[in-house]
């Protein structure tokens, strides 16, 4: 899978006229009570998530392939693993409220598969797992900007808010490390 294809799949789940509902959002958020209430079609919410989840087990399988490569030096190693660990959050989060849904969560594919899709091959510096990592991150920053309109309660629009931040502050991260230069201009995100 491309990273562009990917890019359009974050946002494409995120912004489809489905979304997410408002209970899978409030179980993500750590809000289970408000969750429970809130759904309105589990099976539909457990498969709008189970893409959400195929994306995060891609994210992991990006930085495990990327760690596992050589080619990161410390401290940017430490970097990309603590970002994994992020993405591994995600999944748990996503698992569970899947399950709690009544749906059946979607295996992780092998890591070879992962590399296929993401052409691992093609990485042969630092730069290239960098590039590799900041582009899936821009992808994902846009996805969660994109939903929040969809929201009428402000609370789901926090948590997908929250999300942004964090993945803009993994891609923000990335291109430091890059030595690339931020943006020089404001509203660079979500457009």
């Amino acid at each position: 899978m491309s990273v562009q294809r990917l890019s359009h799949q974050r946002r494409g789940f995120l912004t489809s006229s489905v979304g997410l509902s408002a209970g899978a959002i409030a179980l993500l958020g750590g809000a289970s009570g408000i969750a429970r209430a809130a759904s309105i079609d589990p099976a539909k919410d457990s498969g709008i998530l189970n893409v959400a989840l195929g994306l995060e087990h891609e994210a992991i399988n990006a930085y495990q392939l990327g760690a596992g490569s050589g080619l990161l030096q410390k401290p940017v190693l430490d970097v990309a693993v603590r970002f994994q660990a992020h993405h591994k959050a995600h999944r748990d989060a996503l698992i569970a409220t899947i399950q709690s849904l009544g749906g059946k969560p979607v295996a992780e594919k092998s890591l070879d598969e992962y590399a296929q899709a993401l052409k691992a091959s093609t990485l042969k510096s630092q730069a290239d797992v960098l590039q590799l990592a900041a582009r899936l991150e821009l992808g994902a920053v846009n996805a969660y900007l994109g939903v929040i309109p969809a929201f009428t309660d402000s609370a789901l629009s926090k948590v997908a808010a929250r999300l942004a931040a964090d993945e803009t502050m993994h891609w923000t991260a990335l291109t430091g490390a890059l030595g690339q230069a931020l943006p020089t201009g404001a509203l660079s995100f979500g457009a």
